[in-house]
């Protein structure tokens, strides 16, 4: 009976804008945010948080309200994550990227009380016609977002804020129909940060490059984890690459992320440029999409080593990223060592646990896990059956209890009644030096349901299909050997999703208008 106090409750609590509040006071003078043009110390950053908590909260803005945001990278988008958090508000970080109708139902689907606004992207959003239906309507960053804060209290608001209360939603990109919101908690957030520490050795005072777009769990998430533990994160406007690259000479490092499509381009800036690291402790990301001699040169040029890592927004960093490929080295697997924090199952459509060896998708059960899709019922019913979080991705356990990513459950070549999963294929064409990366979809066939077809964009243009073709029949089975393979002009051609991933409903659509 006593364990259902809310006293006790509290005392076991711990929430995100508590945890900035608490580096404020063990830290005051470090400096929290560095965007390169000016700095703020977490008793700055703390200030400013509960300044604009208390703006929000005169606009109407209180627990479980929802505050959307529309921002480039800057230092207020962190500012706003934590005075959200101390409300127990949901920030919402929209999707600047979406074309119109998706942004506009990305607004619609969580009706925020208020929506912040970069200048950059005012024109964008009045043309949703989404402003009327927010009540506490916008505040434009800038000279409006600072006159609001400078007349608001500098105290901290009440605390209201609770474990399980919603802290952001993050929209997911999805393989069809319109962006999902998926909620996450305080509990979920401080847990992965844990992961973070546990798996990823994030410690005290590390430095941060948050230059992927902070709608976007990579930047956003791991920002909050580093401020969290009272270190630097360094604020970058996108894909920056002599930024970046500065950093990389100037400051030591916890993690760098490298996605694809820029990964490329700052490894030929270092190479050229003769950069020689202050101190990177990891480096990289998904390296099932990166080309193995890549993920090696970028280790070696960055000396650090390669994060061979799988994730997603409603898991975090879950169900891989205990592995790293040593400083230089090439990968010769890709298998994944399990993370911290979480129980996993390979189950088939039934639900059933397969075999060892088997192809299954991944469901899982542990604190990271997302609160559920924001007004999605149906789905969330759907994705959480049994208790466990079903990712859609699936996977393959070796006997030694390491797990081999296979694909998306949702996008699976069914050819003549056999399965081929698109990386089957990529892998093998990405083994040539020549190719810089390969994307495989399905093509109706009359004679076999499907066929795989794969777009291929390579360094040496000298390189042919047939030439790629001879490596796949020396190392797929018949059934699995793509009907065509077409080269495209540039990997920038590929469209991605905000994490980098390709989207092969969108490649898919190359099929019927007979280009890439």
């Amino acid at each position: 009976m006593a364990a259902a106090l809310p006293e006790i409750r509290r005392a076991g609590a711990w929430t995100v804008g508590e945890l900035l509040s608490a580096q404020a006071r063990r830290v005051p003078d470090r400096v929290a945010l560095d965007d390169g043009a000016k700095t703020l110390t977490y008793r700055t950053l703390d200030e400013r948080a509960n300044r604009l908590a208390n703006a929000l909260a005169a606009l109407g803005v209180g627990r479980g309200a929802r505050v959307a945001i529309l921002s480039e990278n800057r230092t207020e988008y962190l500012e706003a994550t934590y005075a959200a958090a101390k409300l127990g508000a949901v920030l919402c970080a929209l999707n600047w990227r979406l074309a119109r109708e998706e942004l506009a139902h990305c607004v619609r689907l969580v009706e925020p009380t208020v929506v912040l606004l970069s200048p950059r992207f005012e024109a964008a959003y009045a043309a949703l016609g989404a402003l009327d239906g927010v009540p506490g309507g916008t505040i434009l960053l800038g000279d409006d977002y600072e006159r609001r804060l400078q007349a608001a209290a500098v105290s901290a608001p009440p605390l209201c804020a609770e474990p399980e209360d919603g802290l952001l939603i993050l929209y997911t990109s999805g393989t069809t129909g319109l962006p999902k919101g998926a909620l996450i908690s305080h509990r979920a957030e401080l847990a992965r940060m844990d992961v973070s520490r546990i798996d990823l050795g994030l410690q005290a005072g590390d430095g941060f490059v948050a230059w992927a777009p902070m709608f976007h769990m990579v930047s956003l998430e791991h920002a909050l984890h580093v401020l969290g533990l009272g270190g630097t994160v360094f604020v970058v406007d996108g894909a920056d690459i002599p930024h970046i690259v500065r950093l990389v000479a100037t400051q030591p490092q916890w993690w760098l992320v490298l996605i694809p499509g820029m990964i490329e381009r700052l490894v030929e800036t270092l190479r050229e440029g003769g950069v020689r690291p202050r101190g990177i402790r990891l480096a990289g990301a998904l390296a099932d999409l990166v080309p193995g001699q890549l993920v090696a040169e970028a280790s070696r040029l960055l000396q650090a080593p390669y994060l061979n890592t799988f994730g997603s927004t409603e898991t975090g960093m879950l169900p891989g990223c205990g592995r790293s490929f040593p400083v230089g080295t090439e990968p010769d697997s890709l298998a994944k060592d399990h993370n911290s924090l979480y129980l996993w199952r390979l189950v088939d459509r039934d639900d059933r646990d397969v075999a060892t060896g088997e192809p299954g998708e991944i469901a899982v059960r542990g604190p990271t896990v997302f609160s559920g899709y924001w007004n999605a019922d149906a789905v969330n019913a759907r994705e959480f059956r049994g208790g466990w979080f079903h990712m859609g991705d699936m996977f393959v356990e070796r006997p030694d209890g390491r797990i081999d990513f296979v694909d998306r459950a949702k996008y699976l070549i069914k050819s003549g009644g056999e399965n081929i999963y698109p990386i089957e294929i990529e892998r093998v064409l990405m083994r040539d030096a020549r190719v810089a990366e390969a994307v495989v979809v399905r093509r109706r066939s009359v004679e076999w349901g499907e066929v795989p077809v794969a777009f291929v964009a390579v360094h040496d243009r000298t390189v042919t299909p047939d030439d790629l073709m001879r490596a796949c029949r020396a190392q797929l089975s018949s059934y699995k050997l793509p009907r065509e393979i077409r080269i495209v002009a540039s990997q920038e051609d590929f469209p991605r999703s905000t994490s980098g991933k390709v989207q092969r409903q969108l490649v898919e659509r190359w099929l019927d208008e007979g280009s890439a």
